[in-house]
């Protein structure tokens, strides 16, 4: 046991240091519940069970981490290859970056908690610290993903729905406009973080030591700062996002079928004209044809893009939701390893959607096809000059 006192109050508080228990992701209890509390924590999650599915999560998560910052790393360099001329690339490039940066995080976190697992000594608290430096800023960067991918799906909607004028508004300096915006929104108000919980030293005397920990601010101020920052930031944000996105992809799928509805008419009255003047409309038709094909493959991009993000955010929405209505369903509360596990098996599916956006890509876009394969065949040739 460690002796530590907070500047909150005067009262001595006494936790087990995680590298001296059997128990490496001990977290800040609170001594205050009652033991049937505890009980029926402990009940829903034993030692054992816990450190089986919290085994099997890391190295899953981590091997979708890797493919995430491999894919992501290929999908910013054909976007700036292609340059950005066109609004969409500006948005998917920003994208990527997102998901590149939130795989990074959550690859430290990974760490941490692997380290952790297998009682490596850290010169801080392998779970709690993390928190504070990759976890809090994962679940808000995840929000960012979510706003820019409503921004896609919403330009991609207004300008199938309004194209004559949604089309002298959405430019390229106004999605760069909009990026920071986003973000600013969106990502900032994670640092919500450092008002609520706080760095500490805590000194282990069977180590002779200290180590870095956090603990909560039990201020007034921070307690009604952090429900309100959930509130918005946490509850409404995401889900406001996940609404356009859901609507937005609604419409495109109604647009589609519309357009492959008009294209069968299209393909059918050409087929019954045989004089030159309805051959010459027919041509027109054709050409017509071919700009429809070119916007339908755009539209079924943000679709499967808008559809992957949906399947692999309607987790995250219901987490958020729970982390906000029940109290003790956080990091530092008695339900503190269902969160734990729960937490790494939604994390699955951020960086799933973003690693899988590449292939999407690659299926639907030539010119990023063809971009990639030329970026491919310049790497191999780079490494067999190396190779000679």
């Amino acid at each position: 046991m460690y002796l530590h006192s907070t500047e909150e109050d005067n009262t001595t508080r006494y936790h087990t240091l995680d590298q001296m228990t059997d128990n490496p992701f001990h977290l800040w209890e609170d001594h205050s519940k009652d033991s049937s509390t505890h009980t029926l924590a402990s009940g829903i999650l034993n030692d054992e069970q816990f450190y089986i599915i919290l085994q099997c999560m890391i190295y899953t998560l981590q091997l979708i981490n890797n493919c995430a910052i491999i894919a992501n790393s290929l999908n910013i360099a054909v976007f700036v290859k292609l340059g950005f001329s066109e609004p969409s690339n500006i948005s998917l490039t920003t994208l990527a970056i997102c998901d590149f940066i939130l795989a990074v995080l959550s690859t430290w976190s990974n760490l941490c908690f692997w380290l952790t697992y297998h009682n490596v000594r850290l010169p801080f608290h392998g779970v709690n610290v993390t928190f504070l430096t990759g976890g809090a800023q994962g679940a808000f960067l995840s929000t960012t993903v979510a706003w820019i991918t409503a921004f896609i799906s919403l330009e991609r909607c207004l300008c199938i729905l309004f194209p004559l004028k949604v089309r002298r508004l959405i430019t390229p300096r106004g999605t760069f406009v909009a990026m920071p915006i986003i973000i600013l929104f969106t990502f900032c108000p994670s640092f919500y973080t450092y008002i609520r919980y706080k760095f500490v030293w805590v000194f282990n005397p069977y180590l002779n030591e200290s180590i870095l920990n956090t603990t909560p601010v039990n201020s007034e101020f921070a307690i009604l700062f952090e429900k309100i920052s959930l509130v918005i930031c946490g509850v409404l944000q995401p889900l406001l996002a996940f609404s356009i996105v859901v609507i937005c992809t609604v419409l495109l799928v109604v647009q589609l079928r519309k357009i492959s509805s008009w294209r069968l008419s299209v393909t059918s009255a050409k087929s019954q004209r045989v004089q030159p003047e309805e051959n010459q409309a027919s041509t027109s038709s054709a050409a017509e044809s071919r700009i429809s094909q070119k916007e339908e493959r755009l539209v079924r991009m943000v679709v499967a893009i808008a559809t992957i993000f949906i399947v692999s955010y309607i987790p995250t929405c219901i987490l958020l939701l729970c982390y906000v209505v029940f109290d003790e369903y956080n990091l530092f509360g008695v339900n503190s390893r269902l969160f734990i596990v729960s937490g790494y098996i939604i994390s699955l599916g951020q960086p799933i959607s973003g690693s899988v956006n590449i292939l999407i890509y690659y299926k639907m876009a030539s010119r990023f096809r063809s971009v990639f394969r030329h970026l491919i065949r310049l790497s191999r040739q780079e490494q067999e000059r190396h190779e000679h």
